[in-house]
């Protein structure tokens, strides 16, 4: 670099002789001018260039290409900023080029740190999305892999710093073991809510995009988001919910999202002046029920007399529709509710609604 920086700035120095106590600096400008060239160069071939590539290559390529990119473009510039400063520790003695060198190490472990960050990031959401058509991984079980990894990252290349800064590795994992008790005792909450996370993670009694609620607690929403000291819930009333990871070691949380069928159970009430119809009307609600096309016959299907009311002659119904879908659900059990009508009505019959009759005795009628 040296006899090339001299080649360039040879011809400028002999026919100006008076630059040449300013040597250091036209070549740390040289330096810097050539970094800005190649910085243009290089982002305009890979402007280019990606598109062909993601033409022809792998999924996988385009992720690697995109994860390295911005390091790449940032590496060039810490290479030539870190050459012009040993350029000028060489010439100033308030420079140290030490000091240099580390700079350029440090700089190096945090862009390959920022790079491995980058990939797991990428490859998390390739894998959510889906690769080569075919579906993708568990949004859940991805997030928990990831954080890991890039906790794994943070914790080696934090390490690495320290050592090469001249701080005892050693002495700070033992120090570590000597002062774990301590912490324990002062983050047992965050400790208690971490493990929270990972018992989510483990046994995954729900996952994002997941319908809970808990019976024991008013929690109910969909799960956004899982973190290691929190969980965030989107409530139906759209309001952000967020519940420490260590609630749910101690409370029954029902997940509906993973509901099979959906259950419509209700009781339909007719008139006592209509009890010489009610088995017709019985045997005609379960003959619609078992033809309907909404209607999942492998499960339970009941209808039935259950009860005589206060005022009608109660008609149990039972049965599971197809779909779990929350807005169709509905629209079924209203179809089915309108059918119950009109089977009723067919037969002459009315639906009850609450009454009183009062019967007088003849010998107890009042005389004139």
């Amino acid at each position: 670099m040296t006899e090339l920086l001299s080649w360039v700035l040879n011809p400028l120095l002999n026919a100006i002789p008076a630059l040449n106590q300013y040597q250091w600096l036209l070549q740390g400008a040289v330096i810097l001018l050539m970094t800005l060239i190649v910085s243009l160069v290089s982002n305009t071939l890979l402007n280019r260039l990606i598109p062909f590539i993601n033409n022809l290559s792998s999924v996988w390529n385009q992720v690697f290409i995109d994860t390295v990119r911005a390091p790449l473009s940032l590496l060039v510039w810490v290479v030539g900023f870190t050459l012009s400063l040993d350029i000028a520790a060489r010439a100033l003695d308030e420079i140290d080029l030490v000091l240099t060198q580390s700079l350029r190490s440090l700089a190096y472990i945090l862009l390959a740190a920022w790079t491995l960050i980058r990939l797991i990031k990428r490859v998390e959401q390739q894998l959510v999305d889906g690769v080569s058509g075919r579906p993708g991984v568990d949004r859940t079980t991805a997030d928990a892999v990831a954080k890991l990894l890039r906790l794994t990252v943070l914790l080696f290349a934090g390490l690495v710093l320290l050592q090469h800064l001249g701080v005892s590795v050693s002495g700070i994992l033992a120090f570590g073991g000597v002062g774990g008790l301590a912490v324990g005792f002062a983050a047992k909450d965050l400790l208690a809510n971490f493990f929270g996370g990972l018992m989510i993670y483990m046994d995954r009694p729900f996952k994002v995009g997941d319908w809970i609620r808990s019976p024991d607690k008013e929690i109910e929403g969909t799960v956004e988001e899982i973190g290691w000291r929190l969980t965030r819930i989107r409530t139906f009333d759209k309001r952000p919910l967020y519940v420490p990871n260590s609630t749910f070691a101690s409370i029954a949380v029902e997940n509906p999202s993973r509901m099979t069928n959906r259950r419509i159970y209700e009781t339909i009430g007719v008139r006592y002046d209509d009890a010489a119809v009610v088995e017709q009307i019985v045997a005609d609600i379960k003959s619609m029920l078992q033809s309907h096309a909404d209607i999942d016959q492998s499960q339970t299907l009941i209808v039935n007399l259950n009860h005589f009311g206060a005022s009608s002659i109660d008609i149990m119904v039972y049965t599971f529709t197809k779909t779990v879908n929350w807005v169709e659900f509905h629209s079924v059990k209203q179809d089915v509710l309108v059918k119950i009508i009109n089977l009723v009505e067919a037969r002459g019959a009315e639906i009850a609604f609450p009454t009183s009759t009062i019967h007088i005795a003849p010998n107890e009628a009042p005389s004139n």
